[in-house]
């Protein structure tokens, strides 16, 4: 369908949301389009035949025209509503409860995981859509979780954890994503490397494994969750295509495709404690380095701790509990960048 950006020049405002009336066919409101996996998400749920409404922040500031235009060219099909989802005025705007949808899909996210971005976005945030949701009569919604949730030691994951509770227990059809890691987040050592420097490994390089998936292939699967009813009231973990594999494995791999023989710098996860440790006492006295011992500590779980569905009873991940979804594997996508097709821009996934 053609879209037309709708007007909602501040999100504190009240005043009716425009542009949004029913129309035929499923309708969904999609949070957190904008990331790469968002905008994976809008896509595949136009090509299913869904109408979609995306939730996107509006810029503020000199060249704002300009890129709320290139925001409606980067979501082409759908609508846009302007709002930010982490000011509690947005969601009560009197028009919202009153533009139907079917469905809330959501892929937003804190950006850092610093604890108060988490708790603001990951949580309340989460908590106002899921009410205002309520409120207008939606039945089902998506959530994007992450599967590090099952050994919670972060403030990002607490804060998801937390707003999975409030979901499960809203009465809502719910359908709770858990995908295992995502293609950006392996991505960062590709130009390291291709530049000649060695690989960067944790220990042996085989503390951990996981099964990534793809963004589009992530993306389908989110979608399948609006039609598939084995999907709804589930916790559901989920990785690409194919066995897991370690970063051991994903650096001999990244060696083989530049046509370079495989050079590994092994990295002393105790050398992650020792940074943790004393970021942890200067950020008593200054809050900056608070916001970097965290960043360090989430640096030091996914250094140690696979990304893979955890047998509690065991005590171990378990690679054939841990189900695949999809066609394409970390492996094909290191081929494609090495050849310059489309490696992604990762953002603030760098810090990892």
């Amino acid at each position: 369908m053609n879209s037309s950006p709708e007007s909602c020049p501040d999100a504190s405002t009240t005043a009716p949301v425009t542009g949004l009336e029913s129309r035929a066919g499923k309708r969904v409101l999609l949070l957190g389009a904008t990331g790469t996996i968002g905008m994976a998400t809008a896509r595949a749920l136009l090509r299913r035949g869904h109408e979609v409404v995306c939730l996107v922040r509006p810029r503020q500031g000199v060249g704002s025209s300009q890129a709320e235009t290139q925001m409606s060219q980067r979501l082409p099909g759908a609508a846009l509503l302007w709002g930010n989802a982490t000011e509690e005025g947005f969601w009560k705007q009197a028009g919202l409860a009153h533009a139907r949808f079917d469905a809330l899909i959501s892929c937003m996210a804190s950006r850092m995981g610093s604890p108060q971005d988490a708790w603001r976005v990951d949580h309340q945030a989460h908590v106002w859509a899921l009410q205002a949701a309520q409120t207008a009569g939606v039945k089902h919604f998506v959530q994007l979780s992450a599967i590090c949730v099952q050994k919670p030691l972060l403030a990002f994951q607490h804060a998801k954890l937390a707003f999975e509770k409030t979901l499960i227990e809203s009465g809502m059809t719910y359908s709770i994503v858990r995908p295992t890691a995502f293609f950006k987040s392996l991505s960062g050592q590709l130009e390291r490397v291709k530049k000649g420097k060695p690989f960067l490994i944790f220990g042996d390089g085989q503390l951990t494994a996981c099964k990534p998936i793809s963004d589009d292939d992530l993306a389908d699967f989110l979608v399948g969750c609006l039609d598939d009813v084995s999907r709804h009231n589930q916790i559901l973990p989920i990785g690409g295509p194919g066995p897991a594999i370690t970063p051991l494995q994903q650096g001999e791999h990244l060696f083989a495709v530049l046509g370079m023989p495989p050079r590994f710098k092994r990295v002393p996860v105790g050398l992650m404690d020792a940074i943790v440790a004393v970021l942890s006492v200067l950020g008593k006295l200054i809050p900056a380095a608070a916001d970097k011992a965290e960043l360090a500590r989430i640096g030091r779980y996914y250094a140690t701790e696979s990304m893979l569905v955890w047998d509690a009873q065991a005590q171990r991940y378990d690679e054939q509990a841990t189900p695949s979804h999809g066609s394409q594997t970390l492996l094909d996508a290191y081929a494609r960048w090495v050849k310059g097709e489309g490696a992604p821009d990762r953002g603030e996934h760098a810090v990892f």
